[in-house]
């Protein structure tokens, strides 16, 4: 469901200085000019209502921002302003604040400041220099009326940390934004007695917007009837590019992969799908059963363009695999298979769809006489995720009916892998395998988890403030 991204932009200022100090409002104007600067990038719209100076502009400012439909507000500060001038806009625009408390520079010229002669002049200099001053009369406003807010404090200028952290709350605000449009497909059921993957669907969309589309395994089969010949054959090319196909994969078996992956890539063009979970038995029915059976391959295609696929019916963790790949960290199913304490390590992996995008080379196809646990036999995929930093992310429904995110950095290292035909990595934590197993487990998780490539966890923090999402952070 494609959407555009919107961020209000606004500074505050006190319309009884322009006319005492010459030169203030145009050097203030200027400023938030340069902060627009410092926002903007490919794929973010930047709605810039300039200074709000008074309870009128406040007023007209909310209206606007709410017709704008903007995601994420920053309130730039640039010196004194009455906390009147800024709740209208905020109450009226309904949308996370950043309070951007920025200072022009690293430092007054004291000595230059003291020797001005003019004390008029000399006031409109302070007054350019005193963005922090409102700050405690705005958040004490804020406090008093319900409304959360978040603070980034700074320079203008050659602060890198400043606007590192202002990107991260965009960042955050354009995968809520993602995830409030994302239509989720749910396509069979669960698979039985994992009651950590039940998950309460209606929660899910309370917390993260987005709509789920049910979904019959029958309409894959009937899609599979449909495909031809020329089809199939064009996606066995495509299979040949993506990944290593193994010497003893049966052509018939790639044959039945790549019929299904025409099919599910019609299915989720119908439906408008950006994510998915499945899980299917089939038995006694053979097209659904072959179906099911030959759907990793096209999974993992689907996943590493974006519509992340998660097997088991897991809802929790296609939303984490989301997330993460929203990001652009990837996101791939995955879970604990053992523990290595001679190296100090975690492996993780799982069997079905991985994200081929964040894999260490190229991703192999191997055939599977027997799916442990689940109908059927065929091809699947063993990867493992790049080597170097990376984050865990689990959405965890709690006890108490609300959701969590369980989020931890470690690093993906080389070493020896299980070679069953799943993904399977090795991860360092910097608390030690030992103490980060207990840590996370001490969260009460479901046993799978996303994993993506780089450390975003910083973001991913900021995500849960603005979902109104609890995290935690583990390793």
């Amino acid at each position: 469901m494609a959407t555009k991204f919107c961020a209000g932009l606004f500074g505050i200022g006190l319309d009884t200085y322009w006319p005492q100090f010459s030169g203030l409002k145009q050097r203030l104007v200027r400023a938030l000019a340069q902060v627009e600067q410092r926002l903007k990038r490919p794929g973010v719209e930047i709605v810039n209502l300039g200074l709000v100076d008074s309870v009128d502009k406040a007023f007209a400012a909310g209206h606007q921002f709410r017709a704008s439909d903007v995601d994420i507000l920053f309130l730039h500060v640039t010196t004194y302003a009455l906390s009147s001038t800024v709740l209208p806009v905020v109450q009226r625009a309904k949308c996370p604040v950043i309070i951007l408390n920025l200072s022009p520079g690293p430092a007054m010229d004291y000595a230059a400041f003291n020797g001005m002669r003019d004390r008029q002049a000399q006031t409109g200099e302070w007054l350019a220099w005193c963005a922090a001053c409102p700050v405690p009369e705005i958040a004490n406003v804020f406090k008093r009326a319900g409304i959360p807010f978040h603070q980034v404090t700074g320079m203008i200028d050659d602060d890198p940390a400043c606007w590192d952290e202002a990107g991260s709350w965009l960042e955050a605000a354009r995968v809520a934004n993602v995830m409030f449009h994302n239509r989720l497909g749910l396509m069979g059921h669960y698979y039985g007695g994992m009651l950590d993957i039940y998950s309460d669907t209606t929660l899910q969309c309370a917390t993260f917007g987005g709509h789920m589309e049910i979904l019959e395994v029958d309409e894959l089969a009937a899609l599979r009837r449909e495909v031809t010949a020329a089809q199939i054959a064009k996606r066995l090319g495509r299979f040949r590019v993506a990944f290593a196909i193994q010497p003893d994969c049966p052509q018939q078996a790639l044959a039945s992969a790549a019929r299904t992956s025409v099919a599910l890539d019609r299915l989720v063009r119908l439906h408008g799908l950006g994510s998915m979970a499945y899980y299917y038995k089939g038995t006694g029915v053979p097209e659904n059963e072959e179906a099911i059976s030959s759907i990793i391959l096209g999974n993992s295609l689907l996943t590493a363009r974006g519509v992340p696929v998660a097997g088991e019916y897991e809802i929790k963790n296609v939303q984490a695999m989301k997330i993460l790949d929203t990001l652009g960290a990837g996101g791939s199913f995955t879970e604990y298979y053992a523990m290595d304490f001679k190296d100090d390590v975690v492996l993780m992996g799982h069997d079905g769809p991985g994200h081929l995008r964040i894999a260490q080379g190229k991703t192999k196809v191997r055939p599977l006489k027997v799916y442990h646990g689940k109908v059927g036999r065929g091809l699947s995929v063993e990867m493992s995720v790049k080597h170097g930093p990376v984050t865990l992310l689990s959405v965890v429904e709690t006890g108490e009916g609300r959701l969590r995110f369980l989020t931890a950095q470690g690093q993906s290292v080389p070493g020896p892998i299980l070679e069953i035909g799943n993904t399977n990595s090795r991860y360092r934590f910097a608390s030690g395998a030992r103490k980060f197993v207990n840590d996370w487990n001490a969260q009460g998780p479901a046993h799978h988890c996303a994993v993506g490539v780089g450390h975003v966890a910083d973001v991913i923090e900021k995500i849960g403030k603005l979902l109104g999402v609890e995290t935690v952070r583990v390793g």
